[in-house]
């Protein structure tokens, strides 16, 4: 694979500290995640016992039921005896259809909390690494472009005498600007692999 696509440095301690943002944004992303998982099944605990009491109060409601609709045989008094059997009934399943809806409620409740929990920690670690590996990438692959030019190296030549600390550009020769106006070709070659060396990679410029 070409190295230009890659979002990583090729200077060694640059890669190192590149990798190991990486490393920390993983960790820390699955520690938030497990976090919210936690919320969550914490929630969907109340979820779990809510649904058992849905389901034991639509059995009362069901048991008295059947035994309001059984009193009605009952002579004489069948219908005094159902009556209150079945509003009871009625009233179970009504209470049964309340559960019902906290437990929808809640259930809607686990994920969105959870999602509320992890997102802010996620977002504050991601969001900043995303942001400086893109630059990266960004620069990386505009530099390397101009690198395999003749006026790409010129133009690379020509910040690094902008924008590299003094003591390196004297480190290159006694006179590095007379060197690029004369496009000397091992002066422009060395300002150009300069100005890479600050953008995090090193490449042999041709």
């Amino acid at each position: 694979m070409n190295l230009r696509f890659l979002p990583y440095s090729t200077r060694p301690v640059r890669l190192l500290a590149q990798l190991f943002s990486d490393f920390v944004v993983v960790v820390w992303t699955t520690v938030w995640v497990f976090v919210g998982l936690a919320v969550y099944d914490a929630i969907a605990t109340i979820v779990q016992a809510g649904r058992q009491v849905e389901s034991g109060t639509n059995g009362i409601a069901g048991s008295l039921a059947s035994a309001g609709h059984g009193a009605e045989r009952i002579p004489l008094v069948g219908d005094a005896v159902s009556e209150p059997l079945t509003s009871a009934g009625q009233a179970a399943t009504d209470i049964a259809g309340a559960v019902h809806n906290l437990d929808t409620t809640a259930s809607w409740l686990a994920v969105l909390l959870a999602i509320a929990v992890v997102a802010l920690p996620i977002l504050v670690a991601v969001l900043p690494w995303l942001f400086l590996r893109l630059r990266f990438f960004g620069r990386k692959w505009v530099v390397t472009g101009l690198a395999a030019t003749a006026a790409g190296q010129q133009l690379l030549a020509l910040r690094a005498l902008a924008n590299r600390p003094p003591s390196k550009l004297a480190a290159l020769g006694e006179d590095p600007v007379g060197g690029w106006r004369r496009e000397d070709p091992v002066i422009i070659g060395a300002l150009a692999a300069l100005e890479l060396r600050s953008a995090g990679i090193r490449i042999r410029v041709p």
